[in-house]
């Protein structure tokens, strides 16, 4: 607001306020513009981001096309050798079956070689209730009943 508009006899007369209105109209309409001109940028950066996005999604379906494509031709691959495999399995099960016996390991039920440390044979573990156990004299002397040897 200027001087002007605080003192009423100052402010003109009818053709001024006119010229005033023209003038509050033009910065308004200046200021309409730069609104649609910002308005305007904006719009023209989403639509870039939409193209990007497009081409973005168009990249990522021909990559799926791709790899479900190598999928489903490993998966036939696949299906084709575990055929060929139950083939051969059927063709050598004899084969195989006289080369398995042949080279079998025989060992006496019960026996095993204890030779070395980490196959020393254990033996059950004794437990009798400690009634039992002391009747037949397996705790020796108790001095401390807190601690049976």
């Amino acid at each position: 607001m200027s001087v002007l508009d605080h003192i009423p006899a100052l402010k003109g007369n009818g053709r001024r306020r006119a010229v005033d209105e023209v003038e509050r109209l033009r910065r308004d309409l200046t200021l309409a513009l730069s609104h649609l001109h910002a308005a305007g940028d904006e719009l023209a950066f989403v639509k870039q981001e939409r193209d990007e996005a497009r081409a973005k999604r168009a990249e990522a379906e021909e990559i799926v096309v791709k790899q479900q494509a190598d999928i489903d031709e490993l998966t036939e691959e696949r299906d084709e050798l575990a055929e060929e495999l139950a083939a051969l399995k059927r063709r050598f099960a004899a084969l195989l079956a006289v080369e398995a016996n042949t080279h079998r390991i025989d060992v006496p039920p019960m026996v095993r070689d204890t030779s070395a440390i980490e196959d020393q044979a254990t033996e059950p573990i004794d437990v009798r209730p400690l009634q039992e156990a002391a009747a037949l004299g397996l705790l020796g002397p108790v001095t401390d009943p807190g601690r049976i040897r």
